[in-house]
């Protein structure tokens, strides 16, 4: 049997690369080898870092007999779906389609054209609760591709004409405007959790693109209902046991709907998204609680998943000696052991550790439901456990490189490191994206992963040419360096040529890309952003920068796309009605010119960097004598094009809606300006 999956660059397929299966990758030759077979393709996608995928390849995929079985009556195909997002994206269709619901490991029963006709997520080895054993199934399939082929050949055909369906949303004619904002503001209030924070009940996903609208619509507006359901949320979010109170960072969700146990992964795009959330909160609020947590999660990207090349890791796994939470969890015991009686009781304490535990097995996840009066003691009793934690096994850990997840790394690192004054947080974003444009970016083709440096074979879907153009504008906003100005520009182009739908709103995948069943396209956002909607905030940003109407306009057209998935459910439209925040204000265009040294400058910058409005847009740089006119030279940043000193002196000047105030050297009377 080929070991097929050793070379393979995804961590999660080389997991599975000595199993009993005889495993293919995805690809034409899977295919082949099921129409040469006469047998289906058995499809089985998840990620490394999720525990149910565990599970069930030690229940089934590691079991001799089980694999025998699938070796001889199906082709087996494994895919990592953080590495092909569009064949997930495919066959998740499929699956909440034929079930109703969807989730990893995703377990989709294929004929040898690719057309489903089976779909599941995970199936135990025995029947239990309900659901039949995998072998169960497994036979029953094989038994209906043998005397049923005409049942499932039309079940296929069923399925695959679903999925082939425009599922595009219909364009509206107005573009997102201020009523439908004020709506989806209302909408969510029906939607938020009163007593616990958070949108719904229980799982809960911390809802990083609504909290960002709603902190920008209170910016914008004065909303107080906005600014307090984000508040609430920020709070019980980082207070609760979804947080690593003595690591940083957020686990992927919460099981119970009061964020005290968490299902235990640790996501790069949850992290790097929720650093940027939290440090535009405490921009906002001045709350430091969110300086602090913003620090912490920017402490744990740089710490636990940065790799030797300057990427960021995928993901940390939940499990580590094959229990979910071992790592993370305590009992009183155990403070009393690392912290001695006195400490180890004031602990438990503090991070609300109880003999009964919340999590399992009498232990507990920790809390930290208000400040420590005594912060020393606090300082002193979480480095000595962060300490004994260091002893335990640790959770393994997922270090492919991911575009569209570093690219959002890099953006919400770049903006920390200037707002919070931390130069390792931008030295640490240029790194990530130097990486990417080196290894990800060949000609104006990017690669969705790479993994020790080694790009993997995977085209890049939009979100990667989209997050990464939004990420090189946030670089050109803290380091200044024009030729990542050069690089949103080439990405942009590259997408607005390759994903462009007829409608004005765009595909997942690019015109070019391998054909299958349906083309995908999905404008709603989930744990990370849709392709769309990271797309129109870097057009927004581009064109700010650029005065371009042309990426103006194509930003807009995308909006109206999604007009009604966000009256609809703005809970899954959250980073389209940030940057529709960002449109209705502008947004606001800041250029600071003087002396790179000059303190001056550097006050001016420091206001800007602090204004809330929605999306705001802050380029520094040396004056120039450039006619507007000039933008054509790549050496130019068009808003820094004819802004000269103002009597010798550093200047800021203030443009909305391509009119432009009169230009303050005075950082209050810029303070003022950004205030209107």
């Amino acid at each position: 049997m080929a070991n097929r999956l050793a070379d393979a660059t995804s961590p999660y397929l080389l997991q599975h690369k000595d199993n009993p299966v005889d495993w293919w990758e995805w690809g034409p030759e899977a295919f082949a080898d099921a129409r040469e077979r006469d047998v289906p393709v058995l499809l089985s996608v998840g990620y490394a870092a999720c525990h149910w995928c565990h599970v069930m390849a030690h229940e089934s995929f590691e079991d001799e007999a089980t694999a025998s079985y699938l070796n001889e009556h199906f082709t087996n195909v494994k895919v990592d779906r953080e590495e092909r997002p569009d064949v997930d994206a495919v066959y998740m269709q499929a699956t909440t389609a034929m079930t109703g619901q969807g989730g990893w490991p995703m377990t989709v029963v294929l004929t040898p054209d690719g057309r489903p006709f089976f779909a599941g997520t995970y199936f135990p080895d025995r029947p239990r609760h309900g659901q039949p054993a995998f072998r169960q199934i497994l036979e029953a399939l094989t038994d209906a591709w043998g005397r049923r082929r005409d049942e499932v050949v039309r079940v296929a055909g069923d399925v695959t004409g679903h999925l082939r369906q425009d599922a595009a949303l219909v364009a509206g004619d107005e573009p997102v405007g201020e009523e439908l904002l004020a709506g989806a503001v209302t909408s969510l209030a029906r939607d938020f959790d009163a007593a616990s924070a958070g949108f719904g009940t229980a799982p809960k996903f911390p809802p990083s693109m609504v909290l960002e609208f709603l902190l920008r619509h209170a910016a914008r507006t004065g909303s107080p209902n906005a600014a307090g359901m984000a508040d609430r949320t920020l709070r019980a979010m980082a207070r609760g046991g979804i947080y690593d109170q003595l690591g940083g960072g957020f686990a992927r969700y919460s099981v119970d709907r009061d964020w005290v146990v968490p299902h235990f992964e640790k996501m790069l795009y949850d992290n790097a998204q929720l650093l940027g959330v939290y440090v535009r909160w405490w921009r906002q609020s001045g709350d430091p609680l969110g300086e602090r947590v913003a620090r912490e999660t920017a402490e744990f990207l740089l710490g636990e998943l940065r790799t030797d090349e300057g990427g960021f890791a995928s993901a940390l796994d939940a499990d580590s000696e094959g229990v979910e939470g071992r790592f993370y969890a305590w009992t009183p015991a155990q403070l009393v052991e690392a912290l001695g009686p006195d400490d180890g009781v004031w602990a438990a304490d503090l991070l609300s550790v109880t003999a009964a535990g919340t999590f399992e097995h009498g232990s507990s996840t920790l809390q930290l439901r208000e400040d420590p009066e005594d912060p020393r003691r606090w300082a002193s009793v979480r480095a000595r456990l962060l300490a004994a934690r260091a002893e335990r096994v640790r959770p393994a850990r997922d270090d492919k490189v991911v575009t569209a997840w570093n690219a959002l790394a890099v953006s919400s690192l770049a903006e920390a490191g200037m707002l919070l004054h931390e130069p390792r947080y931008v030295d640490a974003a240029v790194d990530a994206a130097r990486l990417l444009v080196d290894r990800h970016l060949e000609g104006r083709s990017l690669r969705r992963v790479s993994r020790d440096g080694r790009p993997g074979r995977h085209a890049g879907v939009l979100e990667d040419y989209a997050c990464l153009a939004h990420a090189a504008l946030a670089l050109l906003s803290a380091t200044g360096d024009v030729t990542w100005l050069g690089t949103a520009r080439e990405l942009l182009d590259h997408a607005l040529a390759m994903f462009a739908a007829p409608d004005g709103g765009f595909f997942d995948t690019a015109e070019d890309a391998e054909p299958l069943l349906s083309r995908p396209r999905d404008p709603s956002d989930n744990a990370s952003p849709s392709g769309q909607s990271a797309l129109v905030h870097a057009l927004l940003g581009y064109a700010a920068v650029t005065g371009s109407g042309r990426h103006r306009d194509a930003a807009e057209a995308a909006l109206r796309t999604v007009r009604t998935l966000a009256e609809r459910v703005p809970r899954f439209a959250g980073w389209s009605l940030a940057a529709a925040e960002a449109a209705v204000a502008g947004p606001v265009e800041v250029a600071v010119v003087g002396a790179g040294g000059d303190p001056a400058r550097a006050a001016l910058e420091r206001v800007a960097r602090m204004s809330v409005g929605p999306g705001t847009v802050v380029v520094a740089g040396p004056a120039s004598d450039a006619s507007p006119a000039d933008t054509g030279d790549p050496a130019t940043v068009p808003l820094l094009a004819g802004r000269g000193l103002v009597d010798g002196r550093p200047a800021a000047y203030v443009c909305r809606g391509m009119v432009c105030e009169r230009p303050v050297t005075d950082p209050d009377e810029l303070a003022r300006l950004l205030r209107r």
